[in-house]
This record gives structure tokens, C-alpha cells and sequence, in this order.
């Protein structure tokens, strides 16, 4: 039984799960995933591809015969958490294949690790087989390598990302991810639904929605219309939505843009019989126009507080989740009291937070007047304080309601479970223990909230 910590990157996916048992001289191929969700769902995709050719999984370096490590570009720090894992992956094993965001900089990883096979950009799947061919050809055995029917997945059996388009169509001057993933290129609808469908089938019980930009789903393909079943579904996300909220599973949004759309959104999380929480990740990333205007976001802090209060006239528990940036360059004193204030205002369920640092590429390095480490780390303590405050208050305030959980773990401890406010391992967690052995991940039971913490609730079947 283990609590979220409050300051976990709300960028990072979850530990990837590999539970294959490679056969008996099988080839088999170790696999590192770092960065965020839809890196882990590039994994599963690779590695899906090279179970059908008959490679086996190995969940450690030094029984594979080779490694993939599927590194992250997104800050510096996790550049530098990418590399390290490079080298401890050459050192553990010798044959390492480099792929993910950071890929896209060949010349920066050699620079380090010059004795790596290769290295391919993010989602360049055939480029990543062609390389593990390289290094371990396969040896299929048509009787025995028999590929589950939802692919090989890194996440419980019980949960699985969805991921509905690449890239991105912002600037944000912080941000380098279109440089590294491309502009954005939406999934036709029915591809999408036919995934979300198999894995239901399979015994998933929540899909996550993911994107760089979830609200901007289908605007490349001007929200063309795709057949599905005995209808007719645009590539949009509200329609999107709105069909997924069909299947027997709950719908959780990630990374959704304020656009004046997403209101749409609303009242389909507010419909008990429709399966799409009433949940919104937003990133809103700061409150101060001058700053969002030099962060180059599209977004304005006045509107999303209107936007925000219809959300909540319209669902009023729908739970929101957002993350910000401090000591972003030029921030003064007063526009980061302002962001303080639009959070009193704003009252969000569930914050995440980084101190700016820059990542080379991004125009936000150019900017003038930094903030020195010292001040965003006050900052950051300070609006983190604030964060926890709001989710205290809110937390305590469920005490003695009756709600739906879902089980993620049991252990000798306690019954590790989720509300529907609550996304995978960067939101807090419900624990019951009394009464939970007969419980097994995956299961969604109703209990009474008894008791609050900060970030996470206890409570008891009903």
C-alpha cells in the first residue's frame, strides 16, 4: 500500500509492466520506457510487433539479447535521465537500440554513448525492427509464440492508454515536443473506437485518452467522417467521446485544451448513463496573461475562470486536473501572486507543478530576465502549499459520501483503489482495509468514504 507523492511529475507514464515469459532459447529483447503516456503506448506498440515476429519480453538487461530504451526529450532533466539510462542499459547488456523523443538528436546521444546500434525518432516503428533484426534475428515458432489478442501491454491488465493522434500544432516557447513528434496527425475515428472496442473486450475496465492535444482531435483531417458499426462517426472529439462512452469501461480525458468546444464535453460526463468521467486535464500551465502571452499559450487566465464556472453549472462533479510552470522567464513576484490567487479562485481538484528549466531548442531559452533557482524553488514550495491546501479541504469535504472506486492492487495491507477523480499513479488513491481480500484488480465497487488525507481517502464496502 503506497501513497502519491504530492510532487511526482505529472508528465511521467507509469513503470512499464512486463510479465512475458520468454520460452526456452527464445530471442528476446529487453525494453526501458521513459517520458509519458504516449511514449509507454509507442512500447507497447514495438513491442507488440516484435512478439508476433517471436521475440520474447525480458523484464531485465541482462537476459535479453538486446535492449530498446524509449527515451523522453521533454526537459533537460529528463534528457539527462534518458542518457543515463543509455549507459546503464550499454553497461548491463552491450547491445542497446536508442528510439522516443530524444531520437530525434542522433548526433547528441552518439556524442555520449558512441557504442550504441542505433537510433530512430519517436514512433518510427519500422526503423526500430529493422534495427532489432540487426541485432537478434527472429526465430518464430508458429505453435508456441502466440500473441495475446489486445497486443503486449506495460500497464495492468485492467487499464490502458488510448491514444487518439501525434503531435502538435502549438508553439509554446517552452515546449519542443512538435520539433521531436511532428504537427498534429489524428487516428481516424473508427481506427480509434476499433482499438477502444478490443481492449474492453479483453478486460479493460478504464481507457485513458491521450494526445499532445486531445481537444484538437480530427482538425487535420477536418473532421472527416469515418463509418462505424450500423453509423456514421466524425473524426471530433466530441463525437469521439461520445461513442467511447458506449463501451462497458470508464473514459478518462487527458490533456485537454480549453477550446470554447470542450463545453460540449460537459454534458456527457454529466449523463449517468454515458461512461465518460467527469474528469478534465487541462493544462493551464499559468494565470497571468503577460505570462501566458510570453509562454506563447492559447489560452487566457480571466476566461478559463468563466469557462471553469459553467463547466461546474453544467457537471457539478466534474473533477479538474491541471499543471502549472513556475519562475518561467520575466515572471515577477506579482505575476505569480496572481497565479496564487486565480488558484483561490479557481479551487482545481488536482495539481501538478514544475519549475521552469530550459530544454535546448526552445525559444523560451532566449527570453529575457530568468528566474534564479532559488526564487522557483519558493515559489514552486508556496503554490505547492496552496495545491495542497485546496485538495485537503476538498478531500475532507467527501468524507461520508458513497462512491464508485475502481481496484488497482491488493495487497497484504489494504485494497489500493481509485476514484473516478483519480488518473493512474499522478492522483491520489482510496484504500480499503477491512473486508477487501476477496477483491482483484479491475474491480469497481462501491464503498463510503471515512476518512481524509491530504492527497488520498480511506473508506469501506458498502
Amino acid at each position: 500500500m503506497t501513497t502519491n507523492p504530492p510532487s511526482l511529475r505529472p508528465d511521467l507514464a507509469p513503470a512499464a509492466r512486463i510479465t512475458d515469459t520468454p520460452r526456452p532459447n527464445q530471442p528476446t529483447i529487453g525494453m526501458v520506457s521513459l517520458g509519458c503516456p504516449k511514449a509507454l503506448v509507442d512500447s507497447e506498440r514495438i513491442l507488440t510487433r516484435l512478439r508476433a515476429e517471436g521475440y520474447g519480453i525480458s523484464p531485465d538487461y541482462s537476459g535479453a539479447d538486446a535492449v530498446i530504451v524509449n527515451t523522453c526529450g521533454f526537459l533537460d532533466s529528463a534528457k539527462a535521465e534518458s542518457l543515463d539510462a543509455i549507459g546503464e542499459a550499454l553497461v548491463e547488456n552491450g547491445k542497446v537500440i536508442v528510439t522516443g523523443c530524444l531520437g530525434a538528436e542522433p548526433d547528441y546521444i552518439r556524442e555520449h554513448h558512441p557504442r550504441i546500434m542505433a537510433v530512430t525518432g519517436p514512433h518510427q516503428y519500422e526503423q526500430v525492427l529493422d534495427a532489432v533484426h540487426s541485432a537478434v534475428p527472429p526465430d518464430p515458432d508458429p505453435f508456441v509464440d502466440l500473441l495475446p489478442a489486445a497486443g503486449v501491454q506495460l500497464t495492468p491488465r485492467h487499464y490502458s492508454y488510448l491514444k487518439i493522434s501525434e503531435g502538435c500544432n502549438h508553439k509554446c516557447k517552452f515546449c519542443i515536443i512538435p520539433d521531436m513528434r511532428g504537427k498534429l496527425a489524428s487516428r481516424p475515428a473508427h481506427a480509434v473506437l476499433r482499438e477502444a472496442e478490443k481492449l474492453v473486450d479483453n478486460g479493460v475496465r478504464e481507457l485513458l485518452v491521450i494526445s499532445q492535444d486531445t481537444s484538437a482531435y480530427g482538425l487535420d483531417r477536418r473532421y472527416d467522417v469515418n463509418p462505424w458499426k450500423d453509423r456514421e462517426v466524425r473524426s471530433h472529439i466530441t463525437d469521439l467521446a461520445r461513442e467511447l462512452g458506449r463501451f462497458d469501461a470508464w473514459v478518462r480525458l487527458h490533456y485537454v485544451y480549453p477550446y470554447p468546444h470542450v463545453r460540449d464535453l460537459i454534458p456527457l460526463m454529466a449523463d449517468a448513463g454515458c461512461n465518460v468521467l467527469p474528469y478534465l486535464d487541462i493544462p493551464f500551465q499559468h494565470a497571468h496573461p503577460d505570462v501566458l502571452k510570453r509562454m506563447a499559450r492559447p489560452a487566457a487566465g480571466a476566461k478559463t475562470l468563466d469557462e471553469i464556472a459553467a463547466w461546474r453549472a453544467t457537471c457539478p462533479d466534474i473533477t479538474l486536473r491541471s499543471t502549472f510552470i513556475v519562475g518561467y522567464p520575466g515572471e515577477t513576484e506579482a505575476e505569480f501572486q496572481t497565479l496564487l490567487d486565480w488558484m483561490d479562485e479557481a479551487q482545481l481538484d488536482r495539481v501538478g507543478c514544475f519549475q521552469y528549466e530550459n530544454v535546448a531548442g526552445a525559444r523560451s531559452n532566449d527570453l529575457p530576465d530568468h528566474v534564479p533557482s532559488e526564487v522557483k524553488q519558493d515559489r514552486w514550495d508556496r503554490f505547492m502549499e496552496k495545491a495542497q491546501a485546496i485538495s485537503e479541504a476538498k478531500l475532507a469535504a467527501k468524507v461520508g459520501q458513497t462512491i464508485d472506486v475502481i481496484v488497482d492492487e491488493v495487497d497484504d495491507e489494504a485494497a489500493t483503489c481509485r476514484t473516478k477523480s483519480d488518473a493512474p499513479e499522478i492522483d491520489g488513491n482510496l484504500f480499503i482495509d477491512e473486508g477487501y481480500e476477496a477483491l482483484k484488480p479491475g474491480d469497481i465497487v462501491t464503498v463510503e468514504v471515512d476518512e481524509a488525507g491530504e492527497y488520498d481517502l480511506w473508506g469501506k464496502l458498502r
